[in-house]
């Protein structure tokens, strides 16, 4: 897996061998809006309510499992992505872990979430509340914060003795982190 913020919550992304970009449309100016989706399987809105997303409780979802050895001549599994809440999205690639996008309320997390990476989006408070919040329902393999400096300090400070072996990172705007 492979994230690549751009702001806001433009965020390319690499995951089960094909590329999605959500919100492309507020990738900040100097960003070629072209370049950014060039080449992507999907193009998803975070943002604002995807009617192309199916919806579902997170709290009682599970991932797919990877099928049996006799099963893998039947080609690469399809990624899917759900709408999880207002302005959270689940994508789901077999053999990778979940990815969860956050840029609004949190989304009840089940099982599934210990081990999941969750990228969050957004400022200062907010952010630090979605963080606590997923902390206390679940142990991520890893918090992606998307945000500029001031929040990533604030939310670093808030969570730095509850991560239980959460890891914390944050994305600089056109830089990729593989996970």
């Amino acid at each position: 897996m492979k994230l690549t913020w751009f702001g806001e919550t433009a965020i390319r992304i690499y995951i089960g061998g094909q590329i999605f970009v959500v919100d492309p449309q507020l990738a900040p100016e100097g960003v070629d809006r072209a370049e950014l989706t060039a080449g992507t399987d999907r193009v998803l809105r975070l943002a604002e309510a995807d009617e192309n997303l199916a919806s579902f409780d997170p709290a009682e979802w599970r991932p797919r499992k990877a099928p049996r050895a006799i099963d893998e001549d039947q080609g690469p599994l399809p990624v899917h992505a759900y709408r999880i809440g207002g302005g959270a999205m689940l994508i789901d690639a077999v053999g990778e872990p979940a990815l969860v996008l956050v840029g609004g309320e949190a989304p009840s997390f089940g099982r599934w979430a210990d081990g999941a990476v969750v990228v969050l989006f957004g400022g200062g408070e907010a952010m630090g509340a979605l963080a606590e919040g997923l902390l206390a329902a679940a142990q991520p393999k890893l918090v992606a914060l998307a945000a500029d400096e001031a929040a990533i300090d604030f939310v670093v400070a808030a969570l730095k003795e509850n991560l239980d072996g959460t890891g914390l990172v944050s994305l600089e705007a056109g830089l990729a982190l593989e996970v």
